[in-house]
């Protein structure tokens, strides 16, 4: 840990632009490493940056941040555990949707070895998989309310990719599905296919709890969000740039 990374006068003397350049520049490639590595590279280096940019939200009043928020974004980097809880995720096809009916869907693409040069050469007789967390969303007393409401799967062939447009007609049709059926609700027992029961009991416990969201910073294309699933568990902290 460097003293000019913790030097406040320096972080003060930034334009919020700068500041924002600088986290996204220490951030850079770096979504992919190790989830402890990324804790302590948190709480070594990134933090004072955090604190500052905080301070400079200019949409502090949750209920103001809604419209902000409207759209399409990438999560840059995350300490959020269930992002790579499955591995082989496609980070340029990882989408975070706010649609204007108060639904929001977390969508990524999985892709085990697709980094590997030689098996993208047989692309076109490879799976990919597809995942989706639908939550609703709302203000409450002041603060963001998120609910879990449900989770889907899509198995398509690798070559095709998912493209901001396609992950928003499938965020809109799974909208559309739930508006029609208020009564849907996510299950206590989750039922996915082709998981081991690991994997799906760490998605359980994830998915059936009601995590604390807050925007530490928000802009209309720059986003640092606080979350917590439990008040005992550690926060995950997420910054997430607009796509559309």
């Amino acid at each position: 840990m460097t003293g000019i990374l913790l030097d406040s006068n320096k972080l003060n003397r930034l334009t919020t632009e700068e500041l924002k350049s600088e986290i996204l520049a220490l951030t850079n490639d770096r979504d992919a490493d190790p989830l402890n590595e990324k804790v302590l590279f948190h709480k070594n280096e990134l933090s004072p940056y955090f604190e500052e940019l905080s301070q400079r939200n200019p949409y502090p009043i949750a209920a103001e941040q809604i419209p902000v928020v409207l759209g399409v974004w990438t999560p840059y980097w995350s300490t959020i555990p269930f992002h790579d809880a499955l591995p082989g995720r496609i980070h340029d096809a990882s989408y975070q949707i706010f649609g204007n009916r108060g639904y929001y869907g977390n969508i990524a693409r999985y892709a085990p070895g697709h980094q590997v040069k030689l098996l993208n050469r047989f692309s076109s007789f490879l799976a990919a998989y597809d995942f989706m967390v639908l939550q609703k969303f709302e203000v409450r007393e002041g603060e963001w309310y998120i609910q879990n409401v449900g989770i889907e799967q899509s198995f398509k062939r690798r070559e095709s990719p998912l493209t901001i447009d396609k992950a928003e007609e499938w965020f809109n049709t799974v909208v559309e599905s739930r508006l029609s059926d208020q009564k849907a609700e996510l299950p206590e027992t989750l039922k996915l296919e082709n998981l081991d029961k690991n994997t799906v009991k760490k998605f359980e416990k994830t998915y059936l709890a009601t995590p604390k969201f807050e925007h530490l910073y928000v802009d209309h294309d720059f986003r640092l969000v606080k979350t917590q699933r439990e008040a005992k568990q550690r926060p995950s902290y997420t910054i997430a740039i607009r796509r559309k």
